[in-house]
Parts: structure tokens; sequence; C-alpha cells
């Protein structure tokens, strides 16, 4: 037997059960490609573990587990087994290719509404269960994790006793998760320490904690168990999971990070650039949507409407921000324009937009801005050059205007849309193919209009209740090189999204009139 591995005091082993856990995330589960994939940004990422999967499961998840023990060059890779043989053998067949960075871990339920209602055993019985479990796991496999499921809810001395026993029997990491997200920081932090004072080799292995966020205290929990002596959070990019999800890995590693006054001389391997990358890439590959104000990586995390904090941030980022942008790999700070926002934010992004106003013209242009601010969430840079032009000049320009909008798609056939515009009394009538209705529309749009035009956001949502509900359909689009926002409202989804991208076109032919301020010198 080889000896157990010694304790590094001051590191934190990061243990990504994005691919396990995650992907039990209703309506998260991933194929192989996309699998093997997040696998390979985990490891570009930093993570020392990857739980990759529950080999038992299915063949497509014992595939996975064993494909993604073939590629890695780095983490060890980590395949879930009940504590039964048959799920041990087929989960240690699975993390075989990674040879010495192979790990299998065994869980069995130790709670006394488990005991009671799940198994119908007894403490006795729940005790040997665990200790064979490790040993034959131990006979296939080197590096053995076990955990006791809802360790949260364990009577502390019973819990204590199997831990001890599974150490004994070849454990080398052994995990106390917080199963139902039941656990309070400070009891957490206290039941860490209790098992330090009462089990006998603890000393000699890793403990690991694996917080749900039933309570939204799966974060502080893994902290709170660091404070006390865990050295192994198991955690999921963007805090994916089963109900309510997991410790985010992004939001533990960053807070410990950050707050080095509480974590003297903690370190990870956690590449912290690497994140907003990694949380884009789970994000897109299953579908889960990202709150904008989640932390660390949301899209709200480093913007900033309010004048006051506008006002501060331009004067010293750190007025405002604990963390820079950069360092978790989003590209810059945003100043977000919008009803909140202050003076100082406005004449920032118009001199950045080549649009410097002179000082006399600052307070009535500034009361548009406020005016129309009241209306809209975000003020776009196509909307400020509207308002210059409108406001310090007195231009506008003639809008292009949908009177009539006809398409046909199906699975078998081309999405085509006929589009009729009118302006001035012109009408201009053509039609586009494209990759759905949606695309066709914005195709014929871009002909008619004359502009290299793309969708860069779109957002959707149901503003009235019911089968005919309206829907307004909220999008970023880039025309002409400039970023411009456009809104439509419909009960039928392209008819709405026609009219936001036509929102954006017309919006953006006020940058045609940019140079013609510049020379005024306005």
């Amino acid at each position: 037997m080889s000896p157990t591995p010694t304790v590094d005091p001051d590191r934190v082993i990061i243990f990504d059960t994005t691919l396990r856990d995650g992907e039990q995330s209703p309506g998260a589960s991933m194929n192989l490609a996309e699998k093997l994939e997040i696998a390979r940004t985990l490891e570009a990422l930093g993570v020392d573990v990857i739980e990759a999967g529950f080999p038992i499961a299915s063949p497509d998840d014992f595939a996975a587990v064993k494909a993604i023990a073939e590629q890695s060059t780095r983490a060890r890779v980590c395949g879930l087994a009940r504590s039964l043989t048959g799920d041990i053998t087929r989960a240690a067949e699975a993390v075989k290719p990674a040879g010495s960075r192979a790990r299998v871990h065994v869980f069995l339920a130790t709670s006394a509404i488990h005991r009671q209602f799940k198994f119908a055993k007894a403490k006795p019985e729940i005790l040997k269960q665990a200790r064979e479990a490790v040993a034959y796991a131990r006979g296939l496999c080197d590096d053995i994790e076990f955990s006791p499921e809802d360790a949260s809810r364990t009577e502390p001395d019973f819990l204590a006793e199997v831990v001890e026993a599974v150490i004994a029997a070849g454990a080398r990491t052994v995990n106390i998760p917080d199963t139902l997200g039941y656990a309070y920081p400070n009891d957490y932090a206290d039941l860490i320490t209790y098992l330090r004072k009462h089990v006998r080799g603890i000393d000699d292995v890793v403990i690991s904690v694996h917080c749900h966020n039933d309570l939204g205290l799966a974060v502080a929990n893994s902290l709170a168990a660091v404070r006390a002596g865990a050295r192994q959070v198991e955690c999921t990019i963007n805090g994916i999971g089963e109900r309510a999800g997991n410790c985010a890995l992004e939001e533990v590693v960053m807070a410990m990070r950050v707050r080095k006054d509480q974590f003297p001389g903690i370190t990870t391997g956690i590449i912290s650039e690497h994140l907003f990358g990694a949380s884009r890439l789970v994000q897109s590959t299953t579908g889960l949507p990202l709150q904008r104000n989640k932390a660390i990586v949301g899209d709200n995390a480093f913007a900033h409407e309010s004048g006051i904090h506008q006002d501060g941030m331009i004067k010293n980022p750190e007025n405002y921000e604990i963390i820079t942008p950069q360092t978790v790999g989003v590209p810059g700070t945003t100043l977000v324009l919008g009803k909140h926002s202050g003076r100082a934010a406005l004449s920032k992004r118009l001199t950045e937009l080549g649009l410097p106003v002179q000082e006399s013209d600052i307070g009535k242009l500034f009361d548009a801005f406020k005016a129309l601010a009241d209306r809209k969430k975000e003020v776009y840079d196509g909307d400020l050059i509207a308002l210059v032009e409108e406001v310090i000049r007195g231009t506008t320009v003639s809008a292009w205007k949908l009177d009539y909008l006809h398409t046909s798609a199906g699975t078998e056939a081309v999405a085509t849309a006929t589009v009729r515009l009118s302006r001035n009394g012109e009408v201009v009538t053509d039609a586009a193919t494209g990759d759905g209705p949606v695309d066709a529309v914005v195709c014929a749009l871009n002909r008619i209009c004359a502009v290299a035009g793309t969708v860069e956001d779109y957002r959707l949502r149901a503003v009235t209740k019911g089968g005919d509900a309206l829907g307004e359909v909220s999008m970023r689009a880039n025309v002409g090189g400039v970023i411009v926002g456009g809104k439509g409202l419909s009960t039928d989804i392209v008819h709405a999204s026609a009219l936001a991208y036509l929102d954006a076109i017309n919006r953006s032919a006020y940058q045609s009139k940019k140079l013609d301020y510049h020379a005024s010198g306005a």
C-alpha cells in the first residue's frame, strides 16, 4: 500500500463536479464531445480533480468518464460509485486510463432519515458497508475518496465513527457533504472542527466539503469549512447542480484570493484569468442561463450605472471594484448608461465615441439623455449619437418603416423572408433566405437598407400572459461597425424581431452624421 499523501496546510484542492453533479441540473445533459471540451477547459483553468461522471449510471456515462481519463494530462479524474461492488468495479475501470491520477469516489448515506427510510439499516450495518466498500475500492484504485451522504444531518458521533472506519480502510480523502444545503456556516465549521478533534488518522487525509445551495449558503459554508481546516472544495462552474445548485467555483476561489486576511497563506491552482471563458462555455453548452447579477462572471459583475459609482470609477476603479475584470478574464469594466448615470459617465462615453461636446452644451444634452433613459433600461452608443445630432444640431434622420412582412420556414424548407419598407414616400420590397426566419428577415432588411449588420445579442420576453401574449425582442446589433440597440413588440416573435432589427438600423443611421458633427466643431 502506498503511503498516504502529506496534506499541504496552505493548499486548497479544487475538485470540480460540473460534469457529474452539474449535469444533474434539469436540462443540462451534455454529449461526449461537449464533456471532453469542458474537461479540457477545466484542466486549462487549473482544476485539481475532475469528477467526470457516474460510470454505472449508463453506458454513455461510462464512455464519457473513460474518454476524459484518456484525454487528461494533468488533473486527477474521478468516477462516482455507490458503496456497491458493481458500482465500484465499473468506476475503477472507467478511470483506469488516467493511471496514477485515477480516483474512485465512494458514497453512502449516513443520516438517521436515510438509514431509516432509504436503507432500513441500523448504524452497525452502515458502518460495515462503508468500511468494506472502501477496502474493496482500494484494491482496485490507489486514490479513494469517501462521502458519508447527508453528513451535515448525521449525528456527529456516528459520523466520526464512520469517517474513522473508512480512513482505516484506505480512504485518502474524506468528504463531508452538505447534501441538502441544510448547513449553516458556523455549525458546518464546528462539524469539521469536531471531526478533526475526534477522528484518529484524520490529519493524514484530506478533508473535503461538498455544499449545495438550497438556502443560498453553499459558498459561505465551503469558506467556513476551509477556515476550519478543510483542504478540498467540491464545486461547479457557475454553481450549477442538483436542485438549487452547488458551490460556485469562481466565487469560492475569488473569495479566498481577495480576502487574504481571512485566508492567510491559502492558495489554489486556479488560473483566474480563465474563469470568464469557462463560465461562458458551460453556459452555452448546458443552455442554463446565467443571471446578469451573478458574482464574478455575470454581465453586471463589472457594470456600473449609478452616477456616484461611475464618477468614482472614472477617478479610481478601486473606489467601487475589489477585483479587476481582467483578473477573471473579463475584457473590462462597463459603465452602463441608464437613468442613474451622471454627467461624468456621459461625457466620458461621448469622448470615447469621438463626440466631445462643448461644456456649454452638456446641460441640455444631459437633460435629453435623462429623458431618454427614463424610457429605456439601457442607452446604447447609437442612442447617444442620435441625441447629439438631435439636441446639438437639430438634425434628424428619416426612419424606415415596416409595411409588410411574410416568412416561410420548415424542417425541410429553406427559411425565406419577404419584406416591404417605406421611407419618405419611397417603397422598397426585397426577399432573402437565411438560417431560420429571423435570420432571413435580418438578411432582407440588410439588403433593402444597404447596410452590413449582424445581431450580437438577442433577448425575448413575454410582456403579457396567455397564448396571444405580446413578446418583446431586445437586441444589440452591429450595424456598419456601430453597436446599437433595438426593440420590437408583437404577438408574433418574427415580427417583433423584424421591428427590433429595423429599430437598430434606424438608430445606426445617425452615425452617418458623425463626421459632419466633427467638422462643425460644435
